[in-house]
């Protein structure tokens, strides 16, 4: 779907579910609608969350409460689920770290090259618990009446490619499709690539017609949209995890009653080992489909010391995310870089 045909649906869905009315069971109690939008399809990741979500909030509020989910390209692209939840049509949103790079500068250190552990359940734990994050983060999101309600992991981030890469060198003249984030595109440039930011629905396409010869996704994504259709290598570089937040539209929030707040903070917390768990899984599941459906395609894991290269290249990302986030930003980071140096 063209970018331009999803911001036709997601303003059509706007005016359809804004003049929604709560729902009526027979007993003339009300249910209350909550509305979830997620930037991946049915049967992701995110929709694995949201799925369990739903049961879990319906089964406490015995029904009070229906959360109606909204799977990747019903309601535009990520930057309009964003601006949805901001204005109050969604309640609550999935959003990648990549995309809220450009909203708030003091997100962009989860897209700092080589940060995070190599033990991703101390990762997850860092993710969802450490009070820096939701202090820092929180904070900045507020001003644009978003409210950062908790973050996971989705896997670690893979390249699938069109040719090997091994080496910074090998990035001559290949361009990487990117998240539209400004330290996205400065990684990449300083491997060697060119990046190209483009829309998720429009990766497939751009793959298959040249115009992009690679891109970067979680393994259960480059299954579930086939980009290793159009690609002949899986290369695992360790550079960075695939992290979502699920933010609420601070205001709904707000208006809510200390039970439902209990109710929401209880259930988030409950969900993320299950969604750690079920990430690993699914990750693992969808690169045997992945062999399966195409027994051709070439696994790399790059060593140490190949990684090494790349990291040591990556290096002013640090120094330029410092520059843009200011003193919070430094707080944030050296936070988390503390967090995570248990198990580098």
């Amino acid at each position: 779907m063209s970018s331009m045909k999803c911001k036709a649906v997601a303003l059509f869905c706007f005016l359809e579910i804004a003049l929604w009315p709560s729902l009526a069971l027979a007993d003339d109690v009300e249910t209350t609608v909550w509305r979830f939008g997620l930037e991946e399809i049915d049967g992701s990741v995110q929709d694995i969350y949201a799925q369990e979500f739903k049961r879990v909030i319906e089964q406490k509020s015995n029904g009070r409460i229906s959360v109606d989910i909204y799977a990747y390209g019903t309601l535009g692209e990520s930057e309009d689920l964003t601006a949805l939840t901001a204005n109050g049509t969604l309640q609550l949103t999935n959003a990648s770290t990549g995309i809220l790079g450009g909203l708030i500068p003091e997100i962009q250190v989860f897209n700092i090259p080589y940060l995070f552990s190599a033990d991703d359940r101390v990762n997850q734990q860092v993710l969802s618990s450490n009070h820096v994050i939701y202090e820092v983060i929180g904070d900045a999101l507020i001003d644009n009446n978003l409210r950062l309600m908790t973050m996971y992991l989705e896997g670690e981030m893979i390249w699938s490619t069109n040719k090997l890469i091994r080496r910074p060198r090998d990035f001559k003249d290949f361009k990487m499709r990117v998240m539209n984030a400004p330290l996205i595109k400065q990684t990449y440039t300083l491997f060697g690539a060119d990046p190209v930011p483009l829309p998720y629905s429009q990766i497939y396409g751009a793959l298959q017609n040249s115009i992009i010869d690679g891109q970067i996704n979680p393994l259960f994504s480059i299954e579930e949209m086939k980009f290793y259709e159009v690609t002949d290598y899986l290369i695992w570089a360790g550079q960075q995890r695939f992290t979502t937040s699920v933010l609420a539209n601070q205001s709904w929030y707000l208006s809510l009653s200390i039970e439902d707040k209990e109710l929401l903070r209880d259930t988030l917390a409950e969900m993320s080992d299950f969604i750690f768990e079920h990430q690993v899984a699914l990750n693992a599941a969808q690169l045997k489909k992945i062999k399966y459906y195409k027994p051709d395609m070439i696994l790399i894991h790059l060593t140490q010391r190949e990684r090494n290269r790349f990291k040591k290249l990556a290096a002013p990302v640090r120094a330029a995310y410092l520059k843009t986030s200011g003193e919070k930003g430094k707080r944030l980071l050296l936070a988390l870089e503390e967090a995570l140096s248990a198990k580098k």
